[in-house]
């Protein structure tokens, strides 16, 4: 598909972005910590909600739409993220998601083990692992962030994962940085010493095209609320580990997958919408199959978010007063911009951002803490985070531009 990116398309497509006489409107600059809503993912909500909302398993029309609407999410899942249907399951977010999986993977975790992380993960796909290691006696690994590079030392992979390593968990990408981590180098270590390979792609997923039989690991985590859908989470289990995965549960819940890791009643307004968002992103794209069209919508998304970081990479990175945390040119990187301003707090920044120019900018350490105190950024408030997504404009990034000039020229005053 070599056609212009639709960008007007795609922002009609999204309710907060129309404008309206009674509100200025806004800029949404923060993705990485939440997309805005796709309309077809609100509509879907609606409809499942004002046709009639019902529990699972009865005999009557509601009951067996729920759990017919269940099933096609499951399967629009398995579409975008090319894995099975009964390989997916569903819970209130990620990082719920990975604290109970982390229990249930206590069975396979001796003391004396070993499990390992990274320094440049976000704290979700830290603390499950750590905790279980805390419960089972065994031994806390990190793979070290470069602090020149923005990137994961891999050259060390055979001496941090050895023949103790059960399990390995690491981010597809980073969410202050963007940094890209190469997964497939990993997993060959991993599968090398026979370890459980875990993969959070929560910041990935919006801008990658992920193909979870390819990438061959063993769970992949991830968040609609992070590409255009509602706050649910998502895990990806292969179906080999899926089934002798013990979980906790009630005693008549059900025990084949993926049922068995989803207890209690789910969100199922929340699920509808999912498929609502992946419709959206299926829009986009071109091809005989969901999957074609989901795959060729996510390279057109990637594409189009390209154009638009060559427009601001290159602008953050030749200000005397900005700090720009971006890996080297080589390594992939996410649209995902993480800043520090010389003498200034990021909160100042941020607010002055929102006040002056209704742009909607975070700031923080966006729970990457281990990167932030070995980067030394707290002092200053954590980092600025500029995220786009493919609903954002150059022109957009044009105010920003002029935004931050005119608040750097105020700021020397």
């Amino acid at each position: 598909m070599n056609q212009p990116f639709p960008i007007q398309q795609v922002r009609a497509a999204f309710p907060a972005l129309r404008e309206d006489e009674n509100r200025k409107p806004l800029i949404f600059f923060d993705g990485p910590g939440g997309t805005q809503m796709a309309g077809s993912a609100a509509e879907a909500m609606m409809a499942y909600i004002s046709d009639g909302m019902a529990n699972l398993h009865g005999t009557f029309p509601t009951s067996i739409r729920t759990d017919d609407m269940i099933a096609e999410a499951r399967s629009a899942v398995a579409d975008l993220l090319n894995c099975e249907p009964s390989e997916v399951a569903f819970g209130q977010n990620m990082t719920t998601l990975a604290f109970s999986i982390a229990r249930s993977l206590a069975s396979l975790i001796e003391e004396g083990d070993e499990i390992v992380v990274t320094e440049l993960d976000h704290r979700a796909n830290v603390d499950p692992w750590v905790t279980l290691a805390k419960d089972k006696g065994a031994v806390v690994k990190f793979i070290q962030l470069n602090p020149e590079t923005f990137t994961l030392d891999l050259d060390t992979l055979d001496e941090v994962i050895t023949d103790r390593t059960k399990l390995i968990a690491v981010g597809m990408s980073s969410n202050v940085t963007g940094t890209v981590t190469d997964i497939e180098r990993i997993k060959l270590r991993a599968k090398a010493v026979g370890a459980i390979f875990i993969v959070d792609a929560v910041h990935a997923v919006p801008h990658l095209p992920i193909d979870f039989k390819k990438l061959g690991v063993d769970i992949l985590l991830c968040s609609a609320y992070k590409f255009f859908g509602p706050h649910i989470g998502m895990s990806v289990i292969s179906a080999s580990l899926f089934d002798k995965l013990p979980v906790y549960k009630l005693k008549p819940a059900p025990q084949e997958i993926p049922y068995k890791l989803e207890t209690g009643t789910q969100n199922h307004e929340a699920i509808a919408g999912l498929i609502g968002a992946i419709a959206f992103i299926q829009s986009l794209g071109e091809g005989g199959t969901r999957r074609e069209k989901l795959l060729s919508g996510m390279q057109r998304i990637a594409a189009y978010e390209d154009e638009l970081t060559e427009k601001i990479e290159s602008f953050l990175g030749n200000i005397p007063q900005v700090q720009l945390y971006r890996a080297p040119k080589g390594v992939r990187k996410t649209p995902t911009f993480a800043f520090t301003i010389v003498g200034v707090n990021s909160r100042e920044a941020t607010a002055w951002f929102a006040e002056n120019y209704h742009m909607c900018i975070a700031d923080g350490d966006f729970y990457a803490s281990t990167m932030a105190e070995k980067l030394g950024v707290y002092d200053r408030g954590g980092w600025i985070r500029i995220g786009l997504a493919p609903y954002n404009t150059a022109e957009e990034i044009e105010l920003f531009k002029e935004g931050l000039q005119w608040f750097l020229t105020e700021h020397k005053k």
